[in-house]
């Protein structure tokens, strides 16, 4: 089948990549093709053979299967915005990180028009797994389209025919994934600026003997630093999920708003200006700990800079 992805964001480019390596049929769509980052975006295309569309309803058109890989925020509003364009029976997989009330109101919006709405949930993160990272789907197209997924390259299995289970299982999961995220953070940072960074690592070791806390922390730290902005908005969803359930997310709110301080923080070029390539990386996670403590005013321009 001929595949569309609405979303050339980095999880796109690489469904692309795999998917056109394959040598299936992919075209794609991303609302900042026509912005500044929309030249790295082309060239990609070119490069990989992916037919860019110029609008939702180009890149979607004749398309058997539909992936929305956006943040998570537009997860409604992509949906909305394709429903008009999408073929008669056509699969639209939603990729994104979003909350079980936000899945079934875009499962509405595809299903009136005729398509067939299955949530996936990633269940990791994507580069080390690329195609293959393990996928949740849900609702009650989910078994037709997963063996169609398996040929495709995916490793996808069936968590529920009703919507919300595979979103609900990835947001639970990620509660403590981008919290640990978030307090590894905040935690190793503030140690950095006491000095007692080795003992709370020794420690750390002691009680999780399982984890290479130095070698965790190093990513953590890039994967926020590169990704913080996309975290935080998952994480708002992850908070409107546990609101679903009846219960206020103190958590989950305070990791999002730790998760999109590093974004501003790298938005304002603290941790250096993003290349093509991203930001450099550093198997230290003391280098991006000084760079937060550098200036004791970092958290004073951030916030001059909000209240402009």
């Amino acid at each position: 089948m001929d595949i569309a992805l609405i979303g050339y964001g980095e999880v796109g480019r690489i469904l692309a990549e795999d998917l056109r390596a394959a040598h299936h049929a992919v075209a794609a769509f991303d609302v900042k093709l026509h912005g500044e980052a929309g030249e790295p975006m082309r060239e990609h295309a070119l490069r990989h053979g992916v037919v860019l569309g110029e609008s939702h309803a180009a890149a979607v058109r004749g398309a058997g299967l539909v992936i929305s890989a956006v943040t998570a925020s537009q997860t409604v509003a992509v949906a909305e915005v394709v429903a008009p364009a999408i073929e008669p029976g056509a699969f639209f997989l939603d990729f994104n990180s979003a909350s079980p009330g936000a899945k079934q109101r875009a499962a509405e919006c595809i299903v009136g028009r005729g398509g067939r709405f299955v949530e996936g949930a990633v269940m990791t993160s994507v580069p080390p797994y690329r195609i293959k990272v393990p996928l949740l789907l849900g609702g009650p197209d989910a078994a037709a389209l997963a063996p169609r997924l398996a040929e495709l390259g995916f490793a996808a299995r069936v968590a529920s025919e009703r919507l919300g289970v595979a979103s609900a299982t990835k947001m639970c999961r990620s509660v403590m994934i981008k919290g640990l995220e978030a307090m590894v953070i905040e935690s190793f940072t503030t140690a950095r600026h006491y000095g007692v960074e080795d003992a709370v690592i020794a420690s750390l070791k002691e009680t999780f003997p399982g984890i290479d806390w130095e070698k965790q922390a190093a990513y953590f730290f890039q994967r926020v630093i590169e990704h913080g902005r996309r975290r935080a908005e998952e994480v708002r969803e992850v908070a409107v999920t546990v609101r679903e359930a009846g219960l206020e997310p103190f958590s989950a709110a305070g990791t999002a708003e730790r998760q999109a301080f590093v974004a501003d923080l790298a938005d304002l070029g603290v941790f250096g200006h993003r290349g093509t390539r991203g930001f450099a990386r550093s198997a230290d996670w003391r280098m991006e700990a000084d760079r937060i403590l550098a200036d004791a005013g970092a958290d004073r321009i951030l916030r001059r800079t909000k209240d402009r």
